[in-house]
């Protein structure tokens, strides 16, 4: 029988809503999982260890007088470092926010408490969820479970190990070009981009405003399908999110993808086919394509021309939105103050002391790119190329049910191999940015191992809202694959 730490989802909350088991015995045994796989791969900030028993024990008693705590009851799940929890620390990985306390919490973390969740700790993360490797937190390097000489991924790092790694089952952090998709890939877990406005931002420190969203990383379908259904849905705290209603995204994640459209760009075709594609990624990608064939999908070829532009398109409207967004972090009004003779020097002091070297960039980038004389030349050619492509993606989406690539060029990469260059490391954000851009759901899952043994992974795009669909096909190629999720660990330690 397996261990109460590799139970999935749905069974942990089916065993302790028919109280075959404590809400106490599940956070305990995640808790002994943490204490045992935390000291190798350096997942979290902070673990809650008394305030997750205490909230199970709040749990049984519940139980015990005949409520029901809800769809995740007893579930551990651990929040990347910039979703607010009253009265927990809520740093976004960042030194600048040293101290800081969140006042409130966020609406998806007030669902998933309602549906009887018991929140373990928070998950590193990279700086202001800026960063493909969880490298650049002000804190702590987080290691691939999978290899421990291998970057998570990021900017979600820390929850996509946490995962992998078998200390919950369940996480949640936020995606602004790929940063829950990339490191589902890079860890061997399934991670969620929900449309835009789907999910609630508020609570959630702000990135790009006009991309950022909350999803679920699991280790399977079902169960991101069931987190998304809890976090899914209105918030009056936040006017830009959807009144759509929320679909029970279960409902039909069985039914199969027989007779469904699945598209292929044809640019993303000639960038695999290039000689520069890592081989074994490659190798992956076509057998993806042969399992959704074998599952009853019809493979559509679809030209989006505009693609080749959406890494440097989304790296200069999200380095804009990120320049006036961490505007208020001064050492005035938020976290770290500097020592300063002046209000001028204060300023300057706080943030160059506050922030790290890869959010400098992203600011001084971002504040280039709208000053005076530069604002046409940089981001407003820019939105005019995203318009384009978001007519390209429309266009595609007319003549499929759904379309897929690969979720990152490579596997995962060594610590330390792309520090010192960004523009490789961006590069990481490839096929992850164009759904951020166009505001599509997508889903990270994946597909295999390479030579290494390191995962490999397919990325599914849905059209706007239409989450059910794209997971659907995500399912239905699970099933395929037989994914069978391993948390060893490749070197030091043992699992």
């Amino acid at each position: 029988m397996s261990e109460l730490w590799e139970l999935s989802v749905e069974e942990t909350a089916r065993r302790v809503r028919a109280r075959e088991v404590s809400a106490a015995e599940v956070t305990a045994a995640a808790l002994a999982r943490t204490e045992k796989v935390e000291p190798l791969i350096a997942a979290y900030l902070e673990v809650y260890a008394e305030a997750a028993r205490e909230r199970a024990a709040d749990l049984d008693r519940r139980l015990a007088a005949g409520e029901d705590p809800g769809p995740l009851a007893g579930v551990p799940i651990a929040l990347k470092d910039n979703l607010s929890l009253t009265g927990a620390k809520l740093t976004c990985g960042s030194k600048i926010l040293s101290g800081y306390v969140a006042p409130y919490t966020a609406t998806a973390v007030e669902r998933l408490l309602a549906a009887g969740a018991v929140i373990l700790g928070r998950a590193n993360m990279d700086e202001f969820a800026m960063g493909s490797s969880c490298e650049s937190s002000a804190y702590q390097i987080t290691r691939n479970p999978w290899d421990l000489g291998r970057v998570p991924g990021g900017s979600s790092g820390g929850p996509a190990a946490a995962v992998a790694a078998g200390s919950v089952p369940l996480s949640f952090g936020s995606d602004t070009g790929g940063s829950i998709r990339q490191p589902a890939a890079l860890c061997g877990v399934v991670g969620v981009k929900p449309t835009w406005g789907r999910v609630s931002r508020y609570g959630l420190v702000a990135f790009a405003s006009s991309t950022d969203q909350i999803g679920p990383l699991a280790r399977g379908v079902r169960d991101a399908a069931l987190a998304l259904s809890v976090i899914a849905g209105p918030d009056a705290a936040d006017a830009t999110c959807s009144e759509r209603p929320v679909e029970d995204y279960r409902a039909r994640l069985e039914e199969g993808i027989a007779g469904l459209k699945i598209g292929v760009i044809r640019e993303v075709m000639r960038e695999i086919d290039s000689a520069g594609f890592d081989p074994a990624s490659a190798r992956g990608w076509r057998s993806s394509l042969d399992h959704l064939a074998r599952a009853g999908a019809e493979i559509v070829e679809v030209p989006v021309p505009s693609l080749d532009a959406a890494v440097a398109v989304y790296y200069v409207i999200a380095t804009c939105e990120a320049s006036a967004n961490l505007a208020r972090f001064d050492g005035v009004r938020y976290g770290r103050r500097a020592a300063a003779d002046n209000l001028a020097d204060l300023y300057v002091n706080s943030r160059s002391e506050g922030f790290g070297a890869e959010v400098k960039r992203r600011i001084m980038l971002g504040t280039f790119a709208l000053s005076s004389g530069y604002y046409e030349a940089y981001y407003g050619r820019a939105r005019g190329v995203l318009e384009r492509m978001r007519h390209e993606l429309g266009t595609a989406f007319a003549k499929v049910d759904a379309v897929v690539t690969p979720t990152a060029p490579t596997a995962a990469f060594g610590i330390g191999e792309k520090v010192d260059d960004p523009l490789a490391m961006y590069l990481s954000d490839i096929f992850t940015t164009p759904a951020s851009l166009a505001g599509l759901p997508a889903v990270s899952l994946p597909t295999g191992v390479d030579d290494r043994g390191l995962p490999l992974s397919l990325q599914i795009m849905g059209r706007p809202f239409d989450e059910a669909t794209m997971l659907r096909a995500a399912r239905a190629l699970e099933v395929q694959v037989a994914w069978q999720h391993a948390p060893t660990f490749r070197t030091a330690g043992g699992g």
